[in-house]
């Protein structure tokens, strides 16, 4: 008779039990630094926005003491607080990277999580690559067990990002296996994060990321001091996989755990918007490439894609900066007149611009079934162009560059890092911490990476 299957959480807690003492290949080793460069760009660029500043604010018991970063801002705080004021931030510019298999952004509340809990003990960098893998491999198996049906309603960022965020403190704390599980059992009813937060103009969205590395770093310590969680809160009857999805197979989830590596398969961000619009930006580009078109000479632009990118991005309005990246007609149009969609495509100047607002209007939408078989898998668009003779261009875009099939390279990683931190930093001490970052491992103190950003910030 075939022995039972282990519970998802039993997996989880023995994989990460293990991961100090797990072989780990330099490949991996080297996605994990891509992971880690991609996250602090992200975060830099997010550090002096709302509404990190206004969690600053919000939490004034716990800044200003401790011993853990708040990133681009020159001071410590306690590592919760640096948790959910970081996870916050990076995930503000919509630059950070996406799990596509999960429709999930991980690097914003297992790698925010992971930095406050390792400055917090002191930990080293090689602890630090280590809890990164940890968390991304562990909350992207249980992201893509839950999907399609989860992102009906629920934010997986700010879900699924709990487990990862519980996932990397439980490796830098050096959690056994039973102390594992449960830091992996509370984080399950921690979990939350509503997709409505970002169908209208809030500063929801960007704190579930921060809100997931909060209630991770908290499920972990607490289940250091003897804190249990129930460790069947996946696969249970009122479990996360019952309440929030349908259908889960949570033995695939398990399977080639500390063999295979999906950090190694990570989209990197090309657009400073939200990912489902970027199949049709990356067409719409190349039709403006390819044949040369001027916007003055565009008469109407059709888009297809998947049903769920329209639900999320369909919105008609893009008046303020948050509608502005979740507008699908907003951004096609943007990329068409500048070429790209970057820090400043949701400035005043740009949200009021009227070549952009009259390409919006000759904007439409249509759910194409290509696009729609292909979700999740693979995220594309079709992008028609006809102009005023009357010609017309059409392209599909099959995936979105910077999915792991079209690949951003270090060098392109590299100038976005740059182009991002200079947000933060002179053009010399960006380089500086990029190089810091690609030699992140071994027995050094993570504490060097907070100390280097505030030694700079220090230097004016």
């Amino acid at each position: 008779m075939k022995p039972p299957s282990p519970s998802p959480i039993c997996g989880f807690s023995s994989y990460l039990a293990d991961m100090r003492q797990m072989e780990i290949s330099d490949h991996v080793l080297h996605h994990a630094r891509r992971v880690l460069i991609d996250y602090m760009a992200a975060l830099l660029a997010g550090a002096d926005k709302e509404p990190a500043t206004n969690l600053i604010q919000a939490l004034d018991a716990e800044v200003g003491i401790g011993r853990c970063s708040v990133t681009g801002h020159s001071m410590m705080a306690l590592p919760r607080a640096a948790a959910l004021i970081n996870g916050t931030a990076s995930h503000i510019v919509e630059f950070d990277d996406i799990f596509r298999d999960g429709i999930y952004h991980p690097g914003c509340p297992v790698i925010a999580a992971a930095i406050a809990a390792c400055e917090q003990v002191e930990a080293s960098q090689d602890t630090l690559l280590r809890s990164i893998i940890a968390g991304y491999e562990v909350s992207t198996r249980i992201a893509a067990a839950i999907q399609p049906s989860h992102y009906r309603y629920w934010h997986t960022t700010g879900t699924v990002g709990t487990f990862g965020a519980a996932a990397a403190v439980s490796v830098v704390l050096d959690l056994n296996v039973e102390q594992a599980a449960h830091a992996l059992a509370t984080a399950g009813t921690f979990a939350a994060g509503l997709q409505q937060a970002f169908r209208s103009d809030a500063m929801s969205k960007p704190l579930h990321a921060g809100r997931a590395a909060e209630g991770g770093y908290l499920a972990a310590v607490s289940a250091r001091c003897g804190v249990t969680g129930a460790l069947d809160v996946l696969e249970g009857e009122a479990g996360f996989g019952a309440a929030m999805s349908t259908d889960v197979d949570w033995q695939a989830a398990l399977d080639g755990l500390g063999k295979t590596y999906n950090i190694v398969h990570m989209t990197v961000k090309n657009h400073g918007c939200c990912g489902h619009t970027f199949a049709a930006i990356d067409g719409a580009l190349y039709l403006r490439d390819r044949h040369g078109l001027s916007v003055d000479d565009i008469e109407t632009i059709r888009v297809g894609t998947y049903q769920v990118a329209l639900n999320v991005t369909g919105n008609p309005r893009h008046n303020t900066p948050f509608e502005g990246k979740f507008n699908l007609r907003y951004v096609v149009a943007h990329a068409l007149v500048f070429g790209s969609v970057r820090l400043n495509a949701f400035d005043a100047d740009h949200l009021s611009n009227p070549v952009i607002t009259q390409l919006v209007d000759r904007t439409e939408l249509f759910c194409d079934q290509k696009a729609e078989r292909a979700f999740p898998a693979a995220r594309g668009a079709r992008v028609s162009i006809r102009l005023k003779n009357q010609q017309t261009f059409e392209h599909y875009q099959p995936t979105r560059i910077g999915d792991p099939d079209a690949a951003l390279s270090d060098p392109q990683l590299e100038a976005k890092f740059i182009e991002l931190a200079e947000e933060c930093l002179t053009g010399s001490q960006v380089r500086g911490l990029l190089d810091l970052l690609w030699q992140v491992g071994g027995g050094r103190s993570s504490l060097e990476i907070g100390d280097f950003i505030r030694a700079c910030q220090a230097s004016g």
